[in-house]
C-alpha cells in the first residue's frame, strides 16, 4: 500500500515516530510544510502525526480539512504527548479531538514522547514552567499530581518503537 507519513513536530518526538513508521512501512515521510506542496492523490494511505499539548493536537485541522476528499484512502492520525501510555487522559484527549463520525473514517492513536525543554518554543516553555510552578504551589496535591510535578519538572524521553505497532497493524488491514 503506497503510504505517506506526514508529521508536524515541535521538539523532535513526533518526527522520530514518523520516521520509525515510514521505515517500518516502507512509506514516504514528509514534514507538514513539505506535504502541503505535494500531490497526495497518489497515496492509498495517509498517516498524519503531530504533538499534543493540553489535550489538543497541533495542526489536526489540516487532516480534518482534507479527510472528505480522501474518503477513498486509509486515514490514520497519531499524536505524541508527554503522558505515559497508561494515563487515563490519553483516551479522553483522543475523544476530545475526534468526533464519533470522524473516528469512523480516521484511525487515531497515541504515542508517548516526553518533554524537551531545550527544543520547545519560548511560549510553550513558559507555559509549561508556569504549569509546573502552579502545580508545585498547590496544597494537598493528589498522588497523581505529585508524580506529575516530578515528571514534568525537567526534560525526559519515554518514546519507544514498540508504540508504533498498532499503527503498523492498522496499515496492514
Amino acid at each position: 500500500m503506497k503510504t505517506a507519513i506526514i508529521y508536524h513536530s515541535q521538539t523532535g518526538f513526533t518526527k522520530r515516530y514518523a520516521e520509525w513508521i515510514a521505515e517500518a512501512a516502507g512509506a514516504d515521510c514528509f514534514d507538514l510544510a513539505e506535504a502541503k506542496k505535494k500531490n497526495l492523490d497518489v497515496y492509498e494511505a495517509v498517516v498524519f502525526g503531530s504533538w499534543a499539548c493540553a489535550g489538543g493536537i497541533s495542526k489536526l485541522g489540516w487532516l480534518k480539512s482534507n479527510a472528505a476528499k480522501w474518503a477513498d484512502k486509509k486515514l490514520i492520525a497519531f499524536c505524541v504527548g508527554a503522558s505515559p501510555m497508561e494515563s487515563p487522559e490519553v483516551e479522553k484527549a483522543l475523544k476530545q479531538n475526534f468526533g464519533a463520525s470522524e473516528l469512523q473514517s480516521v484511525n487515531a492513536f497515541y504515542c508517548p514522547g516526553g518533554l524537551n525543554y531545550e527544543k520547545m518554543s519560548a511560549p510553550s516553555r513558559i507555559m509549561m514552567k508556569l504549569f509546573v510552578k502552579t502545580l508545585q504551589a498547590k496544597k494537598d496535591k493528589t498522588q497523581e499530581e505529585q508524580e506529575m510535578v516530578k515528571m514534568i519538572s525537567a526534560s525526559y524521553d519515554i518514546a519507544d518503537r514498540k508504540y508504533i505497532g498498532p499503527i503498523l497493524e492498522c496499515l496492514k488491514k
